[in-house]
């Protein structure tokens, strides 16, 4: 079996390797929407990973992108993109643009994408990568993501790619009724999968699975101090 080298995946010679990731990581472990499917095997995940990552670009795990952040494991950012139930005509929220990969995703199956980054090397990073590969129905903004946006609010659904100590109440109140909401809620170091779905304006939660995430830094999650000391 032929092997994808360095050189192939800079120049962009790796649609094998996505349909691998796609048939291989992801259909086979139970993620059945068609179009999450499809936004997965059409974006090139190399695009949004480091030169020295390159050849582990549609390997089955996280990959670091600097800043002690992280690009999620292939089949985390399908599986959470499927929660979302998105039908393509959805205002949505993230929360932690890192390199902008779920973001892309999320751009190909929704209407708009809002993303705010604390970090402002990052943010800027993806960006660029994002108008490179001509996506325009985005706004990035470097904020305390755990506050929300609600200058923009409110929105259809609601990811946050980060591990919270619980669901903050503000990114809740920005959610539209009948909104979804995906977050991994626990420790600092593991966390469960929620999907929430805001009904009456309050958030009916179901866990989905166990998930390990950086954590999320702010005022309604974790102390940057903390993480700093640990």
């Amino acid at each position: 079996m032929a092997t994808t080298s360095h050189n192939d995946i800079k120049d962009g010679n790796c649609e094998e390797e996505r349909l691998g990731m796609v048939e291989n990581q992801l259909r086979k472990r139970g993620i059945s929407d068609e179009r999450v499917l499809h936004a997965m095997k059409k974006v090139p995940r190399h695009r949004f990973v480091p030169r020295e990552c390159l050849v582990s670009a549609y390997a089955d795990n996280p990959l670091a992108i600097g800043e002690g952040q992280t690009v999620s494991q292939p089949y985390m950012v399908a599986l959470m993109t499927q929660c979302l139930e998105l039908n393509g005509h959805e205002k949505v929220l993230e929360i932690g643009t890192g390199s902008g990969y779920q973001s892309a995703i999320l751009m190909e199956l929704a209407k708009s994408v809002y993303s705010i980054e604390r970090i402002t090397g990052l943010a800027e990073k993806a960006k660029n990568t994002l108008l490179e590969l001509g996506y325009n129905q985005f706004e990035i903004k470097v904020a305390d993501g755990t506050k929300g946006w609600p200058e923009e609010a409110p929105f259809d659904a609601i990811i946050v790619t980060a591990g919270a100590p619980d669901i903050p109440e503000t990114l809740v109140s920005q959610l539209s009724e009948g909104g979804r909401l995906v977050i991994p809620v626990g420790s600092r170091f593991s966390q469960e999968l929620y999907v929430c779905v805001k009904k009456t304006g309050k958030c009916i939660k179901e866990k989905n699975t166990l998930c390990v995430f950086v954590p999320l830094i702010g005022e309604y999650g974790w102390d940057d101090d903390e993480r700093k000391r640990s």
